[in-house]
Order: structure tokens, then sequence, then C-alpha cells
């Protein structure tokens, strides 16, 4: 059992992990199924450049953090990875996913993510834009699944800014036969 940061003890990484490899080949685990006892928090964290971190030191094994990012769930704002025997809570900084690349063809957007996976920007994979209230940055993301957002990261958002077009009172681009608002139409010509 591992030391949980309040003290409490959790199940180790490694049960998780062998978890997550049972699943594999098969696709996503169905961890919205799942609804085990939660077992405390362990001692994880996923930055917000999507670097996890675990016991306060980088998973360097990409194949590792692709097993963990399987089993990711999130229940209102927190987030845990889920077997169905065990759920312990981990810390997200912001999002669990950075999309790190997209590709564009037949209207259709595609980023994929840190973690390998494609997703289609389109009506169950929406892209949103947050502006922080103070400074009025921008920071985009894109559903990944059941609740689990990526951030965009910089390059791609200026990649997707170039794509844009402005529809009615927006400027956005468009995916999956939607349009989504990167900015109010207004502020381009105010900037």
């Amino acid at each position: 059992m591992a030391k949980t940061l309040g003290g409490d003890t959790a199940p180790k990484a490694e049960s998780l992990l062998q978890a997550a490899g049972a699943a594999r080949g098969r696709g996503l685990p169905p961890v919205h199924l799942w609804d085990p006892p939660f077992c405390g928090d362990i001692d994880m964290r996923i930055a917000r450049d999507g670097t996890w971190f675990y016991l306060g030191t980088p998973i360097g094994r990409p194949e590792m953090v692709r097993l963990f990012s399987s089993i990711l769930k999130r229940e209102g704002d927190a987030h845990f990875l889920v077997t169905p025997v065990e759920k312990v809570g981990i810390r997200v900084d912001d999002a669990p996913f950075v999309a790190v690349d997209f590709t564009q063809g037949g209207g259709d957007i595609t980023f994929e993510t840190n973690v390998g996976e494609l997703v289609t920007a389109g009506a169950d994979n929406p892209i949103r834009v947050d502006l922080d209230p103070a400074t009025r940055e921008p920071s985009p993301y894109l559903h990944v699944r059941r609740d689990l957002w990526a951030l965009i990261d910089r390059k791609s958002f200026y990649r997707l800014v170039d794509l844009g077009t402005v529809e009615g009172d927006a400027f956005g681009v468009r995916s999956g036969g939607r349009f989504f608002a990167i900015a109010p139409a207004a502020d381009l010509a105010a900037g």
C-alpha cells in the first residue's frame, strides 16, 4: 500500500497498471460503468503540460501513461483511476490530456493527444475556449471522452486560428459539420 498525501493508505500504482493492462487490446475499458468503492487518494498528478507524476517523479514510460489514461474517470471536478474493484483519486492541474497536433481533411479536424488518442472535433467532441477573466488569455480545449478534456497546445491553437473564419458574430473553425467559436468577431476588429 502506498501512502497518500493525507497519510491514509491506497493501492499502489502497480495494481492499477495490472488492471489496465488486462483490458489492453480491447479498446478503452468501460470505466463509466464501473462504480467500485473509493480506496483513497494516490500520490499521482497530471501537470498542465500533460506530464504524469507518481510520488513526485515524472512517469517516463509513455506506455505506462497510456495505460493509466485508459482507466481515467471524472466525477464532478474530481479525477480518478478506476478498475472494476477499486477507485483512487488523483490530482489534475488543468485538463488530463493535451492535444499536441491535428490534421485537417474532408471537413474534419482530427486531433492527436499526448497519449496517442485520435479525436475528431464534432458534435460529440466539441472545441471550447475559456478566457481568463483578468488577462483575457484564451485556454482552448477539446472534449476527448466522457467529460475528459484535452488542453489544445499553443502551436496547435495558432494553427486553428489560421484556419478560422467568421460566421455570424463569431470567429471560429468548422469540423464534423459543426462550427466552434474561438472568439467574438468583434474582438478581431478591435484587435
